[in-house]
């Protein structure tokens, strides 16, 4: 598959957990990842739509597969459910999911100059991957 022209981006803050996060997409558990709607904003990019086709990277850029954007949810983080919090593949509760989230984007919020509130619009990313690279 010709991956020219395709977004290309990868999980996280950090290199272990991007490279953990990329083993759950490639291992099948991983089907779903939320952003802060700031994110796009700080980084002059669109909010996903169905049918969008991006390639996940490594922490280091290398292209790993190429995923298709199957559904997407903007919805202030309070709002989001467990049915959608296990899609992410990384949680075994609500609980566990909105502390690991509230950390991240507690700390994405100081790079890139907002804070974190439960009122915040989150957006919910359901994909498939469609090539493994």
């Amino acid at each position: 598959m010709d991956i020219t022209g395709l977004d290309k981006w990868h999980f996280e803050l950090t290199e272990s957990a991007c490279n953990e996060l990329l083993g759950l997409v490639l291992d099948g558990r991983k089907r779903a990842t939320s952003s802060s709607v700031y994110s796009f904003k700080a980084e002059g990019q669109e909010i996903p739509n169905e049918g969008d086709m991006s390639v996940i990277t490594d922490w280091n850029g290398e292209p790993k597969c190429v995923i298709r954007t199957s559904k997407v949810h903007v919805l202030p983080f309070r709002s989001i459910t467990f049915d959608l919090a296990r899609l992410e593949g990384e949680d075994d509760s609500l609980e566990s999911w909105r502390r690991n989230h509230e950390k991240f984007f507690s700390a994405e919020g100081l790079e890139l100059g907002y804070e974190f509130s439960e009122d915040m619009d989150v957006v919910f990313e359901e994909f498939e991957v469609v090539e493994i690279l």
